[in-house]
């Protein structure tokens, strides 16, 4: 693996949901890329969803030379990764097809090339257990859809080399993601265990009768998750502090926060409680389709991302933000 080898040609290996928009991405991040998939009607599902995404990858800017043209396809992945200098593997998550699969890969892919699986939950020990070059294979898991969403969390295995990891959370970096290294593997990755997290407390509440779903869902997108969307909340707790800051914080707030956590629920999932919480969705939905609900979400996604960006491209970075989205 040369981690200096410019990054010219990416594979997409998977081309779903996910896979498709990182194909987008990487189109409007000005790659030829190569996909491939072996269902019967992947090119066909593929071009129309990079056709559909265009119009908003163009809103977020196109890098020099983007194309849609410069998008190839083929049924064989041997073939789509043979002259790959970066992998996005995308398949499903099944342990037995992904161990299988990277050893496929890393036998046809270049040795210079990373291979990074999206993965939710698998860990790449395991998918890289019959590989030959284990070293350049680590996990890029990104958010939903990755051609919006800017994080990638980036985990190693126990054989990933760590020049395998400096050089993919550069690359992602260089194209407009925002890696973060989680130095340890474990179930979820991060971000997920935090939604994890507070889901289950918003399960408690509504299965208590304390609030309705759309007020549950009111209660986190007009709250937290507006300040989430501009920082994290250990530096929202530096706000909070006052002029004392965190420190302020820590001795004074901290406490009454901990003397909550024991009192968070564990609610039993049951199926009334799951046609509950459908029944509540649907309501919110107003009969609005995936589609529609997709293209609102999609549509208040880009505008947050240009209002950041434009903040971002006026104002000295926070050091949180050392890493450039």
């Amino acid at each position: 693996m040369d981690s200096k080898k410019p990054v010219r040609r990416v594979a997409i290996v998977g081309t779903g949901t996910i896979g498709a928009s990182w194909a987008t991405h990487y189109l409007a991040r000005g790659f030829d890329v190569v996909a491939t998939d072996p269902a019967p009607d992947a090119e066909r599902a593929l071009r129309a969803y990079v056709d559909a995404e265009w119009d908003t990858a163009t809103k977020l800017g196109l890098a020099s030379g983007a194309s849609r043209d410069r998008l190839t396809f083929t049924a064989d992945m041997q073939e789509a990764v043979a002259d790959a200098d970066f992998v996005q593997e995308n398949a499903p998550e099944r342990p037995e097809l992904k161990v299988k699969l990277f050893a496929d890969m890393d036998e046809a892919t270049p040795v210079h090339a990373i291979i990074a699986s999206s993965t939710s939950g698998i860990t790449v020990s395991v998918m890289q257990a019959e590989c030959r070059h284990p070293e350049r294979t680590v996990i890029g898991h990104p958010f939903n859809p990755p051609h919006l969403i800017p994080l990638v969390e980036v985990v190693g295995g126990t054989k990933t080399a760590p020049e395998t990891i400096q050089a993919a959370m550069a690359f992602y970096a260089s194209v407009g993601k925002k890696p973060i290294h989680l130095r340890k593997e474990l179930p979820g990755h991060v971000a997920n265990r935090i939604q994890a997290a507070l889901y289950r407390e918003v399960v408690y509440l509504i299965d208590g009768g304390v609030l309705d779903v759309a007020d549950a869902d009111d209660a986190v997108s007009w709250g937290p998750g507006l300040r989430w969307g501009v920082m994290g909340p250990s530096m929202l707790w530096h706000l909070g502090g006052g002029e004392g800051g965190i420190q302020h914080f820590m001795d004074h707030l901290m406490g009454p926060m901990a003397a909550m956590w024991p009192t968070l629920g564990n609610p039993e999932v049951t199926p009334e409680l799951k046609q509950r919480i459908v029944d509540g969705v649907l309501e919110e939905a107003g009969g609005r389709s995936i589609e529609e609900l997709a293209a609102e979400r999609d549509g208040i996604l880009l505008g947050l991302q240009r209002v950041r960006a434009k903040w971002q491209s006026a104002t000295p970075p926070l050091a949180g933000q050392r890493r450039a989205a």
